[in-house]
């Protein structure tokens, strides 16, 4: 695996949204002090094969309950290891189950 530093990665609103992303607007001021942007994207976490296949996604509408990253890292072992296929690869659903 190789990882990559973003320190200073920047999404704009337009990339943001087409990665599927909420956009949201500012309630000014944070409870943890910190002032909000006019305009930002909500959280989400993407983890793509080196095919550039999308393997896993967890897109959020609202800041908090976020993955922990120690349970990613133990997931990706965990389905490294047993060789555990992505999910929904379903594209079009048979008649039966519309």
């Amino acid at each position: 695996m190789t990882v990559h530093e973003l320190p200073n990665l920047r999404l704009g609103n337009a990339v943001a949204r087409a990665w599927g992303l909420y956009i949201s607007t500012s309630r000014g001021m944070t409870s943890t002090g910190v002032e909000e942007p006019p305009l930002f994207s909500e959280p989400g976490l993407f983890l793509v094969q080196p095919d550039r296949t999308l393997y896993f996604a967890s897109v959020q509408t609202m800041p908090f309950a976020r993955p922990h990253f120690t349970d990613i890292l133990s997931a990706i072992d965990f389905v490294t290891a047993k060789d555990y296929p992505a999910r929904g690869e379903v594209v079009s659903l048979p008649a039966a189950a519309a």
